[in-house]
């Protein structure tokens, strides 16, 4: 089965996922990618309610997303 690629902002918090591609234009994936972000990582959604922003953890990093950016980081489940 075919696991469907959903936006970050759409995970609930405390579930695991995959890093499938950032959606947006150079200067959002080299500031992502400068944060530490990259393709085919696991990242853990720590917090993620609306209207703040996300709070995720990659690897040993704690990263605060806004929720626009988020938006456009799209992920899998595992």
């Amino acid at each position: 089965m075919i696991k469907p690629v959903l936006s970050l902002t759409t995970i609930a918090p405390g579930q695991e996922v995959t890093l499938v591609s950032i959606e947006g234009g150079p200067g959002l994936k080299t500031r992502l990618a400068e944060m530490g972000l990259k393709e085919g990582m696991r990242i853990k959604i720590l917090h993620s309610h609306r209207p703040g922003p996300c709070v995720i953890l990659a690897g040993e990093t704690r990263l605060v997303i806004g929720r626009g950016m988020a938006h456009r980081v799209l992920v899998k489940d595992n």
